[in-house]
């Protein structure tokens, strides 16, 4: 009896390999590259996806790159022409270059049938491009050294497959006016329904959503401030009212739609998880976040922190807190988000603390930060979402006597604003004002006083950089003690003295 093989548990010479050839169909490629040799236009068909390298066939990579650089020259590319650019001494199947060329000739496919012959030839070429990476993926689960984790080939087979799935289209290209029309009558119809008349994601800052129409989706949004000017409070607050006011509803192919609010997406580099979200249970509840540290609050405070405990619970906001992460790995984890949960905000805190590629790190950090910033865009269009990213700015505001930032303060910044959308930048005077405080009981004093109480409570947003909008100056109420910003009330709005 012949021996048993422990894995397949048939006898040994029953167990024969497999062999698989990679998709591929020599006839399409043949009659697509005689199409293009017996009428060039053809090639005007399939040149804006198709390339030399789709081709399975290496005469056939040839022939085609040798047709594409002679039409595009101006010259025909026919059996006669290509010739002189082949070996003289090609054998193809027991042909010469000139009676393959030839037959590929006599054979061809009309010019109607060329678009459908270059999306199979395409089609399959990715089908060949998915098992390479998963040969790949395979091959290093296998030999991975100790210290090379698994996450990290997680992220870099993602990566391979998006860009796959980037570049894996025929589908663009030039579209009537009508259709553009189209999408922006719908996008007018989703802002008159949608709270508030918005076109785009509605902070929940009344005055700042006015001066924006929202945050719009493939937007790149920067919020830029000096450290202690309330960046972080003002992402999360308005991370929070977005999360908040979700409403999603089911499509009939089961997916989930978002009508209102969104599901957001928070990349958290600087601060914990943890800090975070006692940051945003300290300005719902109005309990000092140092008060909730220290052990301090009372038994109706307790109440109140548990009840938004609760509610925050349910809402869709998820955090990310790991520090270092490279913009790579950034952007596979946002996608993996989308594709597993949703994501319509995505909140970077902040871009200084993004790594770039090690060769762009290796060059200077303007390079490396030029590379993060087109990432991020790149992302935001490749997602349709918009991305707030958080973003420091340099030391020379301090030297100026109006410390209000401008955009040539932005760290880095001729790529953090020449890819921005909007750049929004935070500034409280009293913040400022209340370094200077001058000595108690003179006059200098008392003006000091004056000035801090028309500023106290106060906070400027500053759109320095509008693509779809007016700039401009925004003014806000700023709740230090719980680090929350809100709307702020006009004399008009106040109710009447008695």
């Amino acid at each position: 009896m012949a021996p048993l093989d422990s894995t397949a548990r048939k006898p040994v010479a029953e167990v024969t390999p497999l062999y698989r050839s990679a998709p591929h169909n020599i006839e399409a490629e043949q009659a697509l590259i005689g199409a293009i040799l017996v009428n060039n236009e053809a090639l005007y068909r399939v040149s804006d996806f198709l390339e030399p390298r789709h081709f399975y066939e290496p005469v056939h990579q040839k022939i085609f790159e040798l047709s594409s650089s002679l039409i595009r020259a101006g010259k025909i590319a026919t059996p006669v022409t290509l010739k002189t650019f082949l070996p003289a001494d090609l054998d193809i199947g027991g042909l010469n270059a000139n009676q393959y060329l030839a037959r590929l000739a006599a054979e061809a496919t009309t010019v109607i049938n060329a678009l459908d012959y270059g999306r199979t030839i395409y089609d399959l070429a990715i089908r060949r491009s998915l098992i390479v990476i998963g040969e790949e993926m395979v091959n290093v689960a296998f030999d991975a050294p100790v210290d090379f984790a698994p996450r990290n080939q997680i992220e870099d087979a993602e990566r391979k497959l998006y860009e796959i799935a980037e570049t894996g289209r025929y589908d663009g290209g030039f579209q009537r006016f009508a259709q553009a029309l189209t999408t922006a009558v719908d996008m007018a119809a989703r802002a008159y329904q949608r709270e508030g008349g918005l076109s785009g994601l509605a902070t929940g800052l009344t005055d700042l959503d006015a001066k924006m129409g929202g945050m719009q989706q493939s937007d790149l949004v920067i919020l830029a401030g000096r450290p202690g000017m309330g960046k972080t409070a003002l992402a999360t607050n308005i991370a929070y009212n977005v999360a908040k006011t979700w409403a999603g509803e089911v499509r009939p192919d089961g997916h989930t739609t978002t009508v209102n609010g969104g599901i957001v997406g928070f990349f958290s580099l600087e601060m914990s998880a943890e800090q975070l979200a006692t940051r945003i249970i300290s300005e719902r509840t109005s309990v000092p976040s140092s008060t909730i540290r220290r052990g301090g609050i009372t038994e109706p405070d307790f109440e109140k922190i548990k009840d938004v405990s609760i509610e925050l619970q349910t809402l869709p906001f998820y955090v990310d807190e790991t520090g270092g992460l490279s913009v790579a790995q950034l952007a596979a984890r946002a996608r993996r988000l989308k594709r597993q949960r949703g994501l319509d905000l995505l909140v970077v805190d902040y871009i200084q603390l993004l790594q770039g590629s090690t060769r762009r790190a290796n060059e200077n950090r303007v390079q490396e930060v030029t590379e993060i910033t087109t990432s991020l865009k790149a992302l935001a269009k490749e997602l349709n979402v918009p991305i707030l990213a958080l973003s420091q700015l340099s030391r020379q505001v301090e030297n100026r006597d109006d410390k209000r930032p401008q955009l040539s303060d932005l760290r880095e910044s001729g790529s953090i604003e020449q890819d921005a959308d909007v750049v929004l930048f935070v500034f409280r005077e009293e913040y400022y004002l209340s370094n200077k405080e001058p000595r108690p009981g003179g006059e200098e004093h008392a003006k000091w006083q004056t000035e801090m109480a028309a500023v106290h409570g106060k906070a400027e947003i500053i759109i320095g950089k509008q693509r779809h909008g007016p700039t401009g100056t925004v003014q806000l109420q700023f709740d230090a003690a719980v680090t929350r910003f809100d709307n702020l009330l006009r004399q008009s709005q106040l109710p009447e003295r008695m």
